[in-house]
């Protein structure tokens, strides 16, 4: 059987990586290709892109344009019509909001590898046309996907997708070659630093303890922003390399105001690297509160006192990274999450489905 995963772009990131994965690794008896648009601005595509089997759709991108996404839908409609995939599995709002309107005998699949709901960059009336379009498309999916439970029970509470079916698949993510960061105690935040992502929060942390090191790792619209307002204790590094990355710190923050399961935190996990992370999307299903990490509000005041907690105590901070890495590769395995998806396909073609 053939799936065609549609994603707008492939920028550095958690989702890229998790679609790298599928199209990869995919699951026994299905062939897969990657149809993906480009990244724009200051975006990075991630350089998995050029080793996969993988189509452009030129008019493909993240920001809302009635002209190009009129072009996107012709230009994916021919990669359909050549294709004739069993299965198109979209990814993200606007794959899923072009990809699904596409008519054919093949079945519809999409993964929301989190929502908008929490998203500053978007206005009140942006995420009512948003929530609305999720809505009627979700009507037209044979499955939807959650990159986590809890992001599946929030998507349903707006309405989205309440009588389909659904599945949650958490991502599965490989061990890097990192080697244990034996320095300073060092703080790592790595992630685009984009509004969603909420980097001026970890400024704020930075602010309120000065005898800690902080450490940005991530490119985005905000980076200018966040360069000119950090404190002489926190490093604004651009893009880096993961597996650099964490061997040089302790710990890892998190301060999303929205996620799906951030493959980053699960990255550091696995490398023996405990979590502070805010109460957004699955972030409690990735971190487990108290064992792995700690999950906090978004005020700055209770990151910092986590972080604190962890610095004070280094036995502490020991035991919960080894019970982070312990925990991730229990839950986070790529055979899993490779066969839970050939497992949804198949599903689909059973009678009545």
């Amino acid at each position: 059987m053939k799936v065609l995963h549609v994603i707008a772009r492939m920028n550095v990131g958690g989702t890229a990586r998790y679609v790298g994965d599928l199209v990869s690794d995919k699951p026994a008896g299905f062939e897969s290709l990657l149809a993906t648009g480009f990244v724009q601005g200051s975006e990075v595509e991630d350089a998995c892109v050029q080793n996969l089997p993988h189509v452009r759709i030129p008019s493909m991108g993240r920001s809302i344009n009635p002209v190009a996404d009129l072009r996107a839908i012709l230009q994916l409609r021919r990669v359909i019509r050549d294709y004739q995939p069993d299965i198109v599995h979209s990814h993200t709002f606007k794959a899923g909001l072009l990809a699904r309107l596409i008519p054919g005998k093949h079945k519809r699949v999409h993964t929301f590898h989190g929502h908008l709901f929490d998203d500053q960059s978007f206005s009140a009336i942006q995420k009512w046309i948003i929530t609305f379009a999720e809505r009627f498309n979700a009507k037209r999916t044979d499955l939807l996907i959650s990159v986590g439970e809890k992001v599946g029970r929030e998507l349903r509470a707006a309405g989205i997708g309440t009588d389909q079916r659904w599945a949650s698949i958490a991502p599965g993510v490989k061990p890097l070659a990192t080697k244990p960061h034996s320095g300073d105690f060092v703080v790592g935040w790595m992630a685009r630093v984009t509004s969603v992502k909420n980097p001026m929060l970890a400024v704020d942390v930075a602010r309120l303890l000065p005898h800690i090191s902080f450490l940005m790792a991530g490119g985005g619209d905000l980076i200018d922003e966040v360069r000119a307002a950090a404190p002489t204790n926190l490093s604004v590094i651009g893009w880096s390399d993961a597996t650099a990355f964490w061997s040089s710190v302790s710990i890892a923050l998190s301060t999303s105001d929205n996620e799906g399961m951030p493959i980053a935190l699960i990255e550091a996990q696995l490398a023996g690297i405990p979590v502070v992370a805010t109460d957004v999307g699955s972030n409690s299903e990735v971190i487990e509160d108290g064992s792995t990490g700690f999950i906090t509000t978004k005020a700055p005041e209770a990151l910092a006192a986590a972080i604190t907690e962890l610095h004070q105590d280094s036995q502490l901070c020991a035991q919960m990274g080894s019970s982070a890495a312990e925990r991730a590769l229990r839950r986070f395995s790529p055979a899993l999450m490779i066969a839970a998806h050939g497992d949804a396909y198949v599903a689909l073609f059973r009678p009545g489905v």
